[in-house]
């Protein structure tokens, strides 16, 4: 590419080509339709509806970051590997470099994302397609640097998607979770951070530190796998709901906004939202173009309610003196091991 994002002590993102002023749009589209057997129509009509399509040229690397944060695949907590090949091979009809990718998982108990592609079948869907497909945690990184509240945080971030990649889609699904109140487009990219020790650290940081990665990555635009969604709790329990669309959109804000609408949730009420909307410019909602009524999706309302054995995470999100002692203090493996005596483990992993 011709002029490769680089990223500084400030945070700053150099232009990547052919992409305006990312935090503040002028315009924005979304596309949604209900979805049948396959994907392959729909993302190819939503490509074209938003203009992503027509912004990749022939040569460009377009990086998929879908949301793979389980073990073995789970309908409504992962992205479907269904989803991720029908837009890899709608992506190839505007050029042959399409990377697919995730970083490690897990948390306090992390699992490897080499496993998972296995698991998911996302390896043989490689293969078939001759995709790239790339576990960011083995990837040389390079430090976002920002100044929050007073903390000077480092971040790091893979130098292949600051550098080496010209179009970010997120490719995230719909669902609540019990510390940010939902995941969607921009949560999706905290996967890119490439320690699952590190995230954990920054959470009590997680608004400015997601918009700022959401930022250094220039995030294109977001395919949202509606064929399940997650209700009631989250991120990788609670109930399955099968919703049958998919929304694509060229700006991610505006995605998980709508996204919010559908799920008959106020995004005006999640915390990390209104902080990046502060942030990241967008034209009033009603000046949205839509390929359809996004309120003919709505389905079922979603909400989240939060298990008592939630809180010691929720409150270590939100402190970073609690998030050291509960993940990095000398105590950790012992508060831990009492927290499961009464919370089955969301998976078996050692």
């Amino acid at each position: 590419m011709s002029a490769p994002g680089t990223t500084g002590a400030g945070g700053e993102a150099a232009t990547r080509p052919h992409a305006a002023a990312w935090d503040e749009r002028t315009s924005v589209r979304i596309h949604m339709e209900r979805l049948g057997e396959g994907y392959g129509d729909a993302v190819r009509r939503g490509l074209e509806y938003t203009g992503l399509g027509a912004r990749i040229r022939p040569g460009d690397t377009v990086f998929l970051k879908p949301n793979l944060t389980f073990p073995q695949f789970r309908p409504g907590v992962m992205t479907t590997p269904q989803c991720v090949e029908e837009l890899v091979l709608a992506l190839l009809d505007y050029t042959p470099n399409v990377i697919v990718g995730e970083a490690d998982s897990g948390g306090y108990n992390p699992f490897s994302m080499d496993e998972v592609f296995r698991s998911t079948g996302l390896d043989e869907i490689a293969r078939r397609t001759g995709t790239r497909l790339v576990n960011l945690t083995n990837e040389p990184s390079r430090d976002l640097r920002f100044e929050e509240r007073g903390h000077e945080l480092a971040v790091p971030l893979p130098v292949l998607l600051l550098d080496e990649v010209d179009h970010v889609l997120t490719v995230p699904v719909p669902k609540v979770h019990a510390n940010t109140g939902v995941s969607m487009s921009i949560k999706n990219q905290w996967g890119c951070i490439q320690a699952p020790s590190m995230r954990l650290k920054l959470h009590p940081f997680f608004s400015r530190v997601i918009y700022e990665v959401n930022r250094a990555l220039r995030v294109a635009g977001s395919v949202i796998d509606g064929r399940f969604g997650l209700n009631r709790n989250g991120p990788m329990r609670g109930d399955v709901e099968r919703l049958d669309w998919l929304l694509v959109a060229d700006d991610i804000l505006a995605a998980d906004q709508v996204c919010c609408e559908v799920m008959r949730l106020d995004p005006r009420r999640i915390a990390y939202l209104r902080d990046f909307a502060r942030r990241h410019r967008l034209p009033p909602r009603a000046d949205f173009a839509t390929s359809a009524d996004p309120a003919s999706f709505a389905g079922p309302r979603f909400h989240l309610e939060r298990d008592w054995l939630d809180y010691p995470g929720y409150f270590a999100f939100r402190s970073p003196r609690l998030a050291w002692l509960a993940y990095h203090s000398p105590l950790s493996t012992a508060l831990h091991r009492v927290l499961y005596l009464f919370r089955e483990k969301f998976y078996d992993h050692p």
